[in-house]
């Protein structure tokens, strides 16, 4: 089988793991220790919550602090509804996560547009009653990058806050600086499933949607998992120090891939994307037939979206894509752990399956 599915989630790198091993301790360790009791067992677990929260402070901005939560969603959720923000201005293709949330809290959300690059412009206009902006770092579905620090700027201007999805740039590109909150996920930086975090800026108030003990800050109750903590806090150590490397490698994938696939039609901004993410469609094409003749590359329909509905992805039609051309895309997504020659032989077979169907 080859992988080709980063964007939904990544291997678990070997170092997170090895970090978790001691923390998931049988009844013959003190690895199972609660890290929000008072003994010297629980203050060992809360000792490696903290040093994981250090580690994962390291890719955000300096001047916030970091609220370990069960992933990006619930982040999302809490920065959210916790601002007490009524009125919420998101983009036209954020994460469902971002716009179904907002819709709950603001049925009459307002959407910012994007362009034919899949980019919103920092020069638009931010409604003047919004509370809260939200736009992601890099699309999950295209890989485009946006130009979150000038939209920070245009929110701040406008008296909203700045709420970012950082969950596909984390660990790969820079911090998006700026923002007031800033939502991650570890299994997205090849960490564990089932944590992420919220950074918060310092000064920035947050109700918690969560209500307990108040372990985490007070803002999110329930007992911390050590082990998670800690394959989160080494996954992300070990971004920092991989980030040019991962994005070299990425590059040199996506050229080869992109020198096989040369007469699919790249959907999004090919300079402002990250190059982990290739989106692409062949008119005519039929995606399912096609994912049904190559069962052995795990690889994404470019339209379908979270539901499984079928129905044309939202951030393809975004970009001014027909139905059509929306349903013939389809998302390649690779990283630290692909090889060309996985690559090459995948998009390879992609292309002879594709022509086969006579597109």
């Amino acid at each position: 089988m080859i992988y080709l599915d980063y964007q939904a989630t990544t291997p678990l790198a070997p170092e997170a793991r090895e970090a978790m091993l001691p923390w998931l301790g049988g009844p013959d360790t003190m690895g199972f220790a609660n890290p929000h009791s008072p003994h010297r067992p629980g203050r060992g677990a809360a000792a490696i919550v903290e040093v994981a929260r250090a580690q994962v402070a390291a890719l955000l901005p300096p001047g916030g602090r970091v609220v370990f939560t069960s992933g990006a969603t619930e982040a999302i959720n809490l920065a959210l509804a916790g601002s007490g923000a009524r009125r919420l201005a998101v983009s036209a293709i954020e994460h469902a996560a971002v716009l179904d949330t907002a819709r709950v809290i603001d049925p009459e959300i307002s959407v910012l547009p994007v362009n034919g690059d899949g980019l919103v412009d920092p020069d638009g206009a931010i409604p003047d009653e919004a509370g809260l902006v939200a736009v992601m770092q890099v699309n999950n579905e295209i890989g485009t990058i946006q130009p979150v620090e000038a939209l920070a700027e245009a929110a701040h201007r406008a008296g909203a806050l700045f709420l970012c999805d950082a969950v596909q740039g984390a660990g790969k590109l820079a911090a998006p600086h700026g923002a007031d909150m800033i939502a991650i996920s570890a299994h997205k930086l090849y960490g564990p499933k089932g944590i992420g975090a919220l950074w918060i800026r310092g000064g920035i108030d947050l109700k918690p949607l969560i209500h307990g003990g108040g372990q985490e800050q007070g803002l999110r109750s329930g007992t911390l998992s050590p082990a998670l903590c800690a394959g989160f806090g080494a996954a992300a150590a070990l971004a920092a120090t991989r980030m040019d490397e991962d994005a070299a490698h990425v590059a040199m994938l996506w050229a080869h891939a992109r020198a096989i696939l040369s007469r699919w039609t790249l959907n999004g901004s090919a300079e402002h994307r990250w190059r982990g993410n290739l989106n692409l469609r062949l008119d005519g094409l039929d995606v399912a037939r096609l994912m049904s003749d190559l069962r052995n590359i795990a690889f994404s329909a470019g339209s379908a979206c979270a539901s499984g509905s079928g129905r044309p992805s939202h951030v393809l039609k975004a970009l001014g894509l027909s139905d059509a051309e929306a349903k013939s895309s389809i998302r390649l997504g690779f990283g630290r752990y692909s090889g060309l020659r996985e690559i090459e032989d995948a998009c390879t077979r992609i292309e002879a399956a594709a022509a086969v169907q006579g597109v």
